[in-house]
């Protein structure tokens, strides 16, 4: 009997002990606060969102959005930088802490990722030289249309392409498909307003123009599933710089536009 007791009590003191022993792991948002850092994944080759100015330094209106983040919670930030494909594993292995990189919110990837509430927005075209006469969806059967792999222009022209007859050739990221269209390989690619300008900025003498919309998506930041102090204090400082006018003035510096009212809400 003395034998069984002295069992079980050694057996409750190693079980107290592991529990005991179990480290208590921090989210997110208490890393943030504990390292005085934030970790943004941002992409830097889609100007005018995220690019390298004159000096080699992060600019762009994404940008300017992590850097006001950042300075309002007062810690340092570090700039992870992303492709498209990559902005959301980038979180979800533990790389970085938000995306702030023209993220724009879809049913697919709110399936990997959790969202916070808009704070910029973008629209999306087939962009062609300005002397093609496509027009409407019809006008790009038996046509090749260049994209950016795993955007939503991907998947929603992956869509459509049965029913018009035409083909999606993928890239991995938006500076190969930018130099595609410079370069002549595309004549018809799904970017979004920013990288027109881009093709533009590259190809003086060939303009390219919107010839039929895809969509206009709200930008949105994202974190990993799960993480809702975080996601819920994003919130709180994108509300608050919704109503001061900053967000609207870091889009307007390099866009040349406000950001449509009903994106906001």
């Amino acid at each position: 009997m003395f034998n069984r007791r002295r069992g079980l009590t050694m057996a409750a003191v190693a079980m107290a002990s592991l529990f005991v022993a179990a480290p208590s792991f921090a989210d997110v948002l208490d890393n943030i606060n504990s390292s005085k850092k934030i970790r943004v994944a941002t992409d830097l080759g889609i100007p005018p969102f995220g690019m390298l100015d004159g000096s080699m330094q992060p600019s762009g209106s994404d940008v300017d959005v992590a850097k006001l983040l950042a300075a309002d919670w007062g810690v340092e930030l570090e700039f992870i930088n992303t492709t498209g494909p990559t902005r959301i594993p980038n979180i979800n292995t533990d790389k970085a802490d938000v995306v702030i990189s023209s993220l724009s919110v879809t049913e697919e990837r709110k399936k990997a990722v959790d969202f916070t509430r808009p704070y910029s927005f973008i629209r999306t075209a087939i962009i062609a030289p300005a002397d093609d006469l496509a027009k409407e969806w019809k006008d790009l059967a038996g046509k090749s249309v260049a994209v950016v792999r795993s955007t939503t222009q991907d998947i929603a022209l992956t869509e459509k392409a049965p029913e018009f007859g035409f083909t999606v050739v993928r890239y991995d990221d938006d500076a190969t498909t930018i130099t595609a269209a410079v370069s002549g390989q595309a004549t018809y690619v799904g970017l979004a307003d920013p990288q027109m300008r881009a093709i533009n900025e590259r190809s003086p003498g060939k303009k390219f123009e919107a010839k039929i919309v895809i969509n206009q998506f709200p930008i949105a930041m994202a974190v990993k599933k799960g993480e809702t102090k975080l996601a819920e204090k994003l919130n709180e400082w994108i509300a608050t710089n919704i109503e001061n006018g900053k967000l609207n003035a870091a889009y307007k510096a390099h866009h040349n536009i406000d950001i449509p009212a009903e994106i906001l809400k």
